[in-house]
């Protein structure tokens, strides 16, 4: 799973698989899920993201990584 936010655009996406989408649908105002062939979730692209996700209060909790990477654009 990769999460990535655009500035510039204020969009989350968390691209929840290396699977190709062949569908989205819009499942509330400014959230988009893409689906791979099979119908599975393969993205979520959130919208004025700053305001709905709480910036700067992100938390990760309880996840079963043994590393986390974090990396800053240039």
């Amino acid at each position: 799973m990769k999460i990535t936010y655009f500035p510039q655009d204020d969009i989350i996406y968390i691209d929840l698989s290396n699977r190709d989408s062949v569908e989205s649908e819009e499942i509330a105002p400014g959230v988009v899920v893409d689906f791979a062939e099979d119908g599975t979730p393969v993205g979520i692209e959130i919208s004025n993201a700053s305001k709905i996700a709480g910036f700067p209060d992100i938390e990760i909790a309880n996840f079963p990584i043994s590393e986390l990477t974090i990396r800053k654009a240039a």
